[in-house]
């Protein structure tokens, strides 16, 4: 069954649920106020009878008074304290088979007879000590059921117009409610037969759910087609980088086939180029496995780390390695953080080598504590990078320098994984530069208030 049909369907039953309730209302409603009418009526008339009593304290009532107040199919009599009749008038016969009854308080009684409806009210009549008889006035409401009829045929027929109103408007409505999504589904289909992404058309300009329904498919459309763009462009980059090497040790294996290996210089150049190429081929395939790593909804192993003790082993060891001075600068011991230890100091060997790489002087790391971050600061004094490069070089395999990618040995990827390793800690890496004076990269690590009262004391 369709959407459009579901939604009409219970539209309407919960409407003929709505009609039933309120007809049931309305109806019982209106039977007990026209009843009410009618009692208040017959009570008030049995009053003035007794208040135009000639005789007052005798149920001897005036059989003249009584006619005048006789109305058409009713009876009125007087009752004595032992149930028996002492004066009746009725134009009614049928209506005398009422057995009689004495009363000593108000008293109404609705009677069905002959699918009519009969009224019975009855009042007692008194003398200054007690009850001494009771006055009965019984009358058939001869258009309660011609009214009941006419009523329940209005309703009927209101609530038959209700119904197909409402079969015509949920018809309407289920297909406003269903036109974005009928083109969202066209869309689909015709993504999935072209294999090309493209947006819904919005013709609702009202900001309801549909349209930010809508908005929410476009955008992410729009973000499918930017990761669609985004492996394009990996796989070309990834294939241009790999192709060079290969280039390169193809055409030395194709000179030693040639020329055999008799010039022992030749062969050793050969040797010692097929050789760094493939190391560079080897590097470039393990950043990668890195940045597909780092691009994954890992779970972090987090741990509060002394992030001068972790950064200090780190210099101590690229001091060794590269016979570079590092300095670190902190104002207070400790620091601490919540962090994975192993990939936050992936990030650092990944920053620290770009800061040796491109500059001979000292490099300078400033560590310091703020109210919700930990502020790391890598500051190199080296060439820089141009301010129209700055927002590129967290791009897979873009290099500022591309002459210089060969000498350094970089591989264009080292940024890229230090950004997604400080995305999974929620914070952010920014890069300040000038072209010949050197480069600053910043890094905030949100700390938990654990770590945060640990950095007070």
């Amino acid at each position: 069954m369709k959407t459009t049909t579901k939604i009409n369907l219970l539209t309407t039953a919960w409407l003929i649920c709505i009609l039933f309730v309120t007809n049931v209302f309305v109806f019982f409603s209106f039977m007990k106020i026209t009843v009410d009418m009618e009692k208040e009526a017959a009570f008030r008339k049995a009053h003035e009878i007794i208040e135009a009593n000639r005789a007052p304290n005798s149920i001897s009532l005036p059989r003249d008074l009584l006619e005048s107040y006789l109305t058409d199919h009713s009876f009125i009599r007087v009752v004595n304290p032992h149930a028996k009749v002492i004066i009746e008038v009725t134009n009614d016969r049928y209506l005398s088979k009422i057995k009689a009854k004495f009363v000593t308080k108000n008293e109404s009684q609705l009677r069905k007879m002959r699918e009519e409806q009969v009224l019975l009210v009855r009042i007692p009549i008194s003398s200054p000590r007690h009850v001494i008889g009771t006055l009965e006035i019984g009358e058939r409401l001869m258009g309660l059921e011609m009214r009941k009829d006419i009523l329940l045929s209005i309703l009927t027929v209101c609530s038959v117009i209700a119904v197909f109103l409402s079969l015509l408007g949920g018809k309407w409505l289920s297909n406003v409610i269903m036109h974005p999504i009928s083109s969202m589904i066209t869309s689909m289909k015709e993504i999935e037969q072209s294999g090309v992404l493209k947006p819904i058309l919005i013709q609702n300009n009202m900001p309801d759910e549909l349209q930010k329904m809508a908005m929410t498919f476009n955008r992410m459309i729009e973000r499918l087609q930017e990761n669609l763009e985004k492996q394009k462009r990996f796989v070309s980059d990834a294939s241009h980088e790999l192709k060079t090497p290969l280039t390169v040790i193809k055409s030395y294996a194709d000179l030693l086939k040639r020329r055999g290996v008799q010039n022992e210089a030749m062969v050793q150049e050969a040797i010692e180029t097929i050789y760094l190429e493939a190391t560079r081929m080897q590097k470039m395939a393990e950043a990668l496995l890195d940045l597909a790593a780092s691009e994954k909804e890992s779970i972090l192993e987090v741990e509060p780390v002394n992030l001068i003790s972790a950064l200090s082993h780190i210099l101590r060891q690229l001091q060794t390695v590269y016979a570079r001075p590092i300095r670190l600068h902190y104002s207070q011991n400790p620091i601490m953080a919540e962090v994975d230890e192993l990939k936050m100091k992936q990030v650092m060997i990944i920053l620290l080598d770009n800061a040796i790489k491109y500059s001979q002087d000292p490099i300078d790391v400033f560590l310091e504590q703020r109210e919700k971050y930990v502020i790391i600061r890598i500051k190199d004094y080296g060439i820089g990078i141009p301010k129209e490069d700055i927002k590129h070089v967290f791009e897979r395999f873009y290099r500022v320098d591309k002459s210089r990618s060969r000498e350094t040995g970089g591989t264009g990827l080292g940024l890229s994984i230090a950004q997604n390793i400080v995305r999974q800690h929620r914070g952010e890496i920014h890069i300040d530069s000038e072209l010949g004076k050197g480069t600053e990269v910043k890094l905030l690590i949100p700390i938990s208030p654990r770590c945060n009262e640990n950095n007070r004391g």
